[in-house]
């Protein structure tokens, strides 16, 4: 008969600690929820520069039951969310708590994120089947939250970074868009990127491509809304086909790695470009070594790219599967295998690494 090896010794203050730890993400995995419902039920909205407010104030604000604003306001509360004052039992959103959960045109806004990871739950039992068959779950198969909650999440970042800080780092492509330039957008969504290019550069004409097609269509009502229809073409198209030579500038914004073939993506974009173009590729920060992302803005996208991004890839031809977590030396690889003679990193935030190629 085998014997059964006696289980090791159970290190208590260790086995405490990490109860606890998982304690703290319980509250976090159920406020996420409750995050994103703050967020569509306009109740951060409501409580900004308000001050103090009772649980039946807020719901009157926000049109909302008092018993649930009541509910809400509990965990808000216990989280450190909102500030509770129990000698009036009113509630306040702090200042800066509202830069983050109430202002959308702050640099900081998080409300899209949680409207992101609110769709993924949605996913879920895709998401089982894929890790059982290795099948990928593509773009459009998720959750209808899943589009609106990336523009959300990302537009913020684009707002405050692209045109002060990312392209001022590219040698020349300031002076080229002020001029008049050709570029282009690829993987472009919602059009967020693409409009506020538009806007930041009038003598410049900007063409937007993605292979979604209910997306393109969104793109194109947000640049009409934005008065910049005349200058902006939107077309459905993947990366690696899309039409158009001639680009002084190609942009790829957090959405190579979700290619199932970045390579031929960056090799047709290699072919896209006029003779001195640019290619400026954004992509989450992130090392070369999963040593190097084990802190919580690695945990993120580590968590987002296991349920969308590298799903996506997987679901296309080819496969690479490069993940949000691919870091500086993989994104380089991709690059110089496609055609790109220089690659440097340009610039960098902690959300972003900024890539700068030339054929």
């Amino acid at each position: 008969m085998t014997a059964v090896a006696d289980s090791p010794p159970l290190d208590g203050a260790r086995l405490e600690a990490f109860v606890h730890q998982a304690v703290v993400d319980m509250g976090a995995a159920v406020s996420g929820l409750l995050l994103h419902l703050g967020d569509r039920l306009g109740l951060y909205r409501a409580m900004a520069g308000a001050g103090p407010v009772t649980s039946a104030e807020l719901a009157h604000r926000s049109g909302t039951a008092e018993r649930y604003v009541r509910e809400w306001l509990g965990n808000q509360a216990a989280g450190g969310y909102v500030m509770y004052d129990a000698s009036h039992d009113t509630y306040e959103l702090p200042p800066e708590h509202a830069m983050v959960l109430a202002n959308e045109g702050s640099p900081v806004f998080m409300g899209g994120a949680f409207e992101v990871i609110a769709s993924t739950y949605a996913d879920a039992d895709a998401l089982v089947d894929a890790f059982r068959t290795g099948a990928g779950v593509g773009w459009g198969d998720h959750d209808h939250r899943l589009f609106s909650g990336v523009e959300r999440f990302f537009r913020p970042g684009y707002a405050a970074d692209l045109v002060d800080a990312w392209l001022p780092a590219l040698v020349g492509v300031v002076e080229e868009l002020r001029a008049g330039a050709r570029v282009a957008d690829v993987g472009s969504g919602l059009g967020a990127s693409t409009v506020i290019l538009a806007e930041a550069f009038p003598r410049s004409t900007f063409d937007g491509f993605d292979f979604h097609e209910p997306s393109v269509v969104a793109a194109r009502g947000a640049a009409e809304r934005a008065g910049v229809g005349d200058r902006t073409r939107f077309e459905v198209a993947a990366a690696d086909t899309f039409d158009g030579t001639g680009y002084d500038l190609v942009c790829v914004f957090d959405s190579l790695h979700d290619m199932g073939d970045p390579v031929g993506a960056a090799r047709r974009i290699r072919d896209a470009l006029a003779p001195g173009g640019t290619l400026m590729l954004v992509e989450p920060m992130a090392g070369n070594a999963v040593e190097d992302n084990l802190h919580p803005v690695g945990r993120v996208y580590y968590g987002l790219s296991t349920v969308i991004c590298t799903p996506n890839s997987l679901s296309q031809d080819v496969a690479l599967g490069l993940g949000a977590q691919a870091g500086e030396a993989r994104l380089t690889a991709v690059l110089r295998e496609a055609g790109f003679s220089s690659v440097r990193r340009a610039t960098e935030t902690p959300f972003n690494l900024v890539l700068e190629a030339r054929p």
